[in-house]
């Protein structure tokens, strides 16, 4: 526990001039209607420009799968909210509800808290290391922004989607993405802010609009 708590506040020290606080109700979440079968949330994609594999059954714990839950909360429909406590992502929806997501955070997930908006989204996005990542792991330098990033595909960072999120009309760096690696869904990682499951982040692609607010709790 010691551990986990220097390891945020020594995050949280690096981007203090991004954090803001935010007043949010207590919410209440409970699963409504019946939930689809694993294999029709996340079976193979073999029609995306990258094909996905299924997610093996029994690697997403059951808690951390998608579903729609009961939501109650003053934020209005479209917002997105990531609980960093819960690793929850909730999509809220009209009728107090909410479409419910299984999260991994690293370190940037954890240091910025907050308002802001999500500016725009791409499909099987490039990737561009910070600068600050670069210096720590300087083998990055080949996928630096002056040399066009990282390619797109199943092993860059942002997997199949990546939504942007920008505080103030400026870029936060911190990212909504996917990723190929189930194990991290509901765990601190060591890298990367926001990340789902392929399969989840393709979803909430479709239910997300340019403009949407977000808000990190």
């Amino acid at each position: 526990m010691l551990d986990r708590r220097l390891f945020l506040l020594g995050a949280m020290a690096t981007v203090a001039g991004c954090s803001q606080t935010t007043e949010h109700v207590r919410t209440h979440p409970l699963q409504v209607g019946r939930k689809p079968r694993f294999s029709a949330l996340y079976g193979a994609r073999p029609k995306e420009r990258f094909p996905i594999p299924a997610v093996p059954k029994g690697k997403l714990k059951r808690r951390f799968q998608r579903q729609r839950v009961r939501y109650r909360t003053k934020e209005r429909p479209g917002t997105v909210i990531v609980d960093t406590r819960k690793f929850y992502l909730y999509h809220v929806e009209k009728g107090g509800t909410a479409m419910r997501y299984g999260v991994g955070l690293g370190r940037a997930g954890f240091a910025w808290s907050g308002r802001a908006k999500i500016a725009w989204k791409r499909k099987w996005p490039t990737w561009t290391p910070p600068t600050e990542m670069i210096k720590r792991q300087p083998e990055l330098a080949r996928w630096s922004a002056a040399r066009g990033g990282m390619p797109p595909g199943l092993r860059n960072p942002l997997g199949a989607r990546a939504l942007y999120i920008f505080q103030d009309g400026k870029d936060t760096l911190y990212r909504l993405h996917g990723t190929p690696e189930v194990s991290s869904i509901g765990r601190a990682v060591s890298s990367g802010c926001v990340r789902l499951v392929n399969q989840d982040i393709i979803d909430l692609y479709t239910r997300v609009r340019p403009g949407s607010s977000i808000v990190v709790i």
